[in-house]
């Protein structure tokens, strides 16, 4: 059998370590505090969590059991009784938080909106009545299909409030993308906008709901929020708009209390091919993963104005704009549209009009910063800034410290965070003011998570060797099964290694360097096998991204008779470079000079713009069939820009 680990080739040793400034005022100030937490956090689970759940969440009814595990099944806090809505809002009520910002919101035509934590709360209490009269309570589904605005994050606490499970579809979705979603889980209720702005155009998402539902049968009344002004169809007896509603609801409502264990929200991840994934999180343990993580990952403090630019519609919404920042009483801020509208600094800014403190971003977002220019950055301060993340896949060391210098100032830790939908929340993450960081590396696992790099048989590879990233204990907020589909939940986590069902294979390959620290190299069906080498792309596109011409690449294998796979790259150039054969032999042998001959690329091809997802990933499958000439297949539903394809595919 064939050497099965992945050739680790990355040569990155730089360290950030921590200001004594920042480390003074840090929630986590120092390494040995870090270390003996999280010691007690992996070797006594039940203690640790049990302490987290009573300090950081307000229980109706107190829990009799942490944890019961039942491989691949797992159980928090069982017999407890709370309301999540209540722990993100009424927790607040009386104190010196209510009357405080917990909404920002900017919308793209520059409108702005701030609402207080009462404010929230008296919204959440008014929309909960309207879900109650229309016959919407507990365990049914809510289907959530709207921009960026407000209103999104009411219509989430008010489900919450009354125990219905909402499904938040992200707003660029097609109308088949969404009668796919409502009709797995039989929604019967969904809220929506008219339209909402992109790009300066309006995004009809009253029209694709209108086709969506033509075919959805459970779909009782769809809620429509008036955002832009166009004109929309409104169906006599089945639609009806929101403000109507509205008027008249009740500003008080006592929320009820819910099981530890009921489900709070499904949210589907498409697989390559097939159906959409209905990712299920639950009440408790998945707001304490939610809440702790925001607490120490983002250092949040009272004063803090923390955006994060990922759309409600992906996980990183729910914990990250919604769940962990609410519970801990943060002032959110959230953007409507695109970040280079109508200029390439939207984003540089805001930042300075609202004095923001926390920017939590992708690295694609990063890397299109960095193509447009410095220029963009250096017309504005930034100096409000004093933490900044980075979330959604790997960063490459050039992107990192682009970041690190032209937006932190070098003055703001950096938190390379990696999670997944089904996680949950953070579980590799420096902590700011403890950690020493390295670019390109998440460092270490955060609080109760035994991450493991392995081999074909779950056995631990040595340092600095490529393997499979495994969790090897449950955790709160880990999903708890697939809507629907509990055979496909088990094979899809926990099949991995037959006879240990408790082991949760997150998909991706990775490797740890001798200081322990944690390297991302790209999801292991996206490993290329050269000359007998297994590679990850991650390392090849971070090699590329560091020539000064180069804004983005990524790399994909296609068959070869003589190498098994040949190696192909697709690279979008820095504005003002130009495509040439010369540059692409400079490129290779950058790569070659970076990684060694074995990643040098053997088809090299330039393109305006990479396929991505509507949250800023490659789709490398599809830049997978281009490359091998075939057509493309599989779900597309995610692709944000069609033509993207369309001009590659012309180009063979």
């Amino acid at each position: 059998m064939a050497d099965q680990t992945i050739t680790s080739v990355s040569r990155e040793h730089r360290k950030f370590r921590p200001s004594a400034e920042f480390k003074a005022q840090a929630n986590l100030g120092s390494d040995a505090a870090y270390k003996r937490l999280y010691a007690e956090s992996v070797n006594s689970p039940e203690k640790f969590w049990d302490r987290q759940a009573k300090e950081h969440l307000v229980w109706r009814k107190p829990y009799k059991k942490v944890l019961d595990w039942n491989p691949p099944h797992a159980k928090w806090f069982l017999g407890g009784k709370l309301n999540v809505s209540e722990n993100c809002l009424d927790r607040h009520l009386g104190t010196h938080r209510e009357n405080k910002a917990a909404l920002i919101f900017e919308g793209e035509p520059g409108d702005v909106r701030t609402i207080t934590y009462k404010q929230l709360h008296f919204h959440v209490c008014r929309l909960a009545h309207i879900f109650e009269n229309m016959g919407v309570g507990a365990g049914d589904r809510v289907a959530i299909y709207l921009p960026m605005i407000p209103e999104a994050v009411i219509a989430m606490l008010a489900c919450a409030r009354v125990g219905a499970i909402h499904t938040v579809i992200f707003g660029g979705f097609s109308a088949e993308a969404i009668k796919d979603r409502i009709n797995d889980c039989k929604a019967k209720l969904v809220i929506t906008a008219d339209g909402g702005w992109r790009r300066g155009k309006v995004i009809e998402l009253k029209a694709n709901v209108d086709k969506a539902v033509e075919n959805t049968p459970t779909v009782q009344t769809v809620i429509v929020v008036k955002r832009c002004g166009n004109t929309v169809n409104m169906r006599e007896g089945r639609d009806v708009w929101w403000k109507e509603a509205w008027d008249g609801a009740p500003n008080s409502h006592k929320a009820k209390a819910f099981d530890s264990e009921h489900p709070l929200f499904i949210l589907y991840t498409s697989g390559s091919t097939g159906k959409p994934k209905g990712v299920l999180h639950t009440s408790a343990g998945y707001l304490l993963g939610a809440k702790l993580s925001s607490h120490y990952v983002f250092d949040l403090k009272e004063t803090d104005r923390y955006f994060c630019s990922a759309d409600i519609g992906w996980i990183t919404g729910h914990s990250y704009v919604v769940y962990g920042l609410l519970s801990n009483g943060s002032t959110v801020f959230i953007y409507e549209g695109a970040p280079n509208q109508p200029e390439p600094d939207r984003f540089w800014q805001m930042i300075d009009r609202h004095g923001l403190t926390i920017l939590y971003t992708a690295p694609t977002a990063i890397r299109a910063f960095m193509r447009w220019g410095d220029n963009y950055v250096l017309r504005h301060r930034l100096d409000s800034l004093r933490l900044l993340g980075s979330v959604g896949e790997p960063i490459n060391p050039e992107a990192w410290m682009w970041y690190h210098t032209m937006i932190g100032k070098k003055r703001c830790p950096i938190v390379d965070t990696w999670w997944q939908t089904e996680t949950g929340s953070i579980m590799i993450s420096p902590l700011p003011g403890v950690t020493a960081t390295t670019p390109g590396s998440g460092t270490r696992p955060f609080f109760g998570v035994v991450a493991k790099v392995v081999d074909d048989k779950c056995n631990e590879v040595p340092r600095n060797t490529g393997g499979k990233l495994v969790i090897m204990q449950p955790w709160p907020s880990m999903l708890r099964t697939l809507w629907g589909d509990d055979e496909r939940y088990q094979r899809q986590y926990f099949s991995e290694f037959p006879g240990k069902p408790g082991v949760y294979f997150t998909g991706d390959g990775a490797r740890q360097d001798k200081d322990g620290y944690f390297w991302i190299v790209g999801r292991i069906d996206d490993v290329l096998n050269v000359s007998g080498h297994r590679i990850g792309t991650a390392e090849i596109e971070s090699a590329l991204v560091s020539h000064p011409a180069v804004a983005e690449a990524a790399a994909v294998g296609r068959p070869d008779e003589l190498k098994g796979q040949s190696l192909c790259v697709f690279v979008t150039l820095k504005q003002g470079q130009v495509a040439s054969d010369e540059l692409k032999e400079q490129l290779r042998a950058h790569v070659g000079k970076e990684i060694g001959s074995l990643a040098k690329p053997d088809t090299i091809r330039f393109a305006a713009g990479l396929p991505k997802t509507r949250s800023g990933k490659i789709m490398r499958r599809i830049l997978k069939e281009i490359a091998a000439g075939g057509e493309v297949k599989g779900d597309t539903t995610t692709l944000e820009d069609f033509s993207v394809v369309a001009a590659l595919q012309a180009e063979d």
